[in-house]
């Protein structure tokens, strides 16, 4: 289902939030970097920024390696076990031995991603993890409302239908979506033939096109940009494949859709019309 909204037009709510604990001084640099591309919820303390994480007004935490106390450590700890999914950032912005200190302790917390914006490439590097964000918001947003529309299915079908969209972003043909599976291409395509389904080649494309959409909400982001992050061989190629799919340019689905709107798109024609079929689909089971 397209969105009736121009692209032009969309909130600024439809980019990825990100909750930050940063000394004043930072929040301006992080704001000017996040244009287009994130919209970040400055909180005063910790508690506030888990509060935005649970409450799902925020999908990652920025912490400023300058703000984290020995205070801290515990309910750091907590909040990256209570929210594996949620992106625990630490921001490097000086060069003091407290600062040396605090990235320690951050990295006991559980916090795996450290940007050092000390120098330019460290902005630009803090944007490229804020943003992936996006996929992940879509992500588990697909899987949540695939395992609703699939519940019936077998436990290979869903696997299929699992990998599919959590490898779309880097898996460009259904070849190499099949050598995760360690299934012959014709076999599996043949599997989907016999029950009338859509092409494995359908789902794949579709998954990949929901990815794209997502990631094009951010206005900081061209369609080459988006384009090389799905490893498309370029733009052009990332155009065509638009075009077969859906009969429009790229600029044009851009306009059309966000990820939410092509995810619906996605089961609305491939997904809900074939639930009976689905439900009888083994595309991984050996011997058949």
């Amino acid at each position: 289902m397209p969105s009736n909204t121009p692209r032009s037009a969309l909130s600024v709510r439809s980019y990825p939030v990100v909750t930050t604990v940063l000394a004043p001084q930072e929040r301006s640099s992080v704001d000017a970097a996040g244009d287009g591309c994130y919209r970040a919820l400055h909180r005063e303390s910790l508690d506030d920024a888990v509060r935005d994480i649970r409450e799902r007004r925020a999908s990652a935490l920025l912490l400023s390696a300058s703000c984290c106390g020995t205070s801290e450590v515990p309910r750091l700890t907590a909040m990256v076990r209570e929210f594996p999914q949620a992106a625990a950032v630490a921001l490097l912005t000086t060069s003091d031995t407290q600062a040396a200190r605090s990235i320690l302790a951050l990295g006991r917390c559980g916090v795996r991603t450290l940007v050092d914006v000390r120098s330019t490439a460290g902005w630009r590097e803090l944007r490229d993890a804020l943003r992936t964000e996006a996929i992940a918001d879509i992500e588990r947003l697909a899987l949540a409302r695939l395992a609703i529309d699939l519940s019936h299915v077998s436990d290979d079908c869903w696997l299929f239908f699992e990998t599919l969209i959590r490898s779309a972003g880097r898996t460009g043909n259904v070849r190499a979506l099949c050598r995760q599976f360690g299934v012959v291409p014709s076999t599996l395509m043949s599997r989907f033939l016999r029950l009338q389904l859509p092409t494995p080649k359908n789902y794949l494309a579709y998954a990949r096109l929901t990815r794209a959409a997502r990631l094009l909400e951010n206005s900081g982001l061209s369609i080459a940009t988006v384009a090389t992050t799905l490893e498309y061989s370029s733009p052009q190629s990332f155009g065509r494949h638009v075009r077969s799919l859906l009969g429009i340019s790229a600029t044009t689905f851009r306009q059309r859709y966000d990820g939410e709107g092509m995810l619906e798109r996605m089961r609305q024609e491939l997904v809900h019309p074939y639930r009976t079929p689905l439900g009888k689909l083994r595309p991984l089971a050996p011997g058949l």
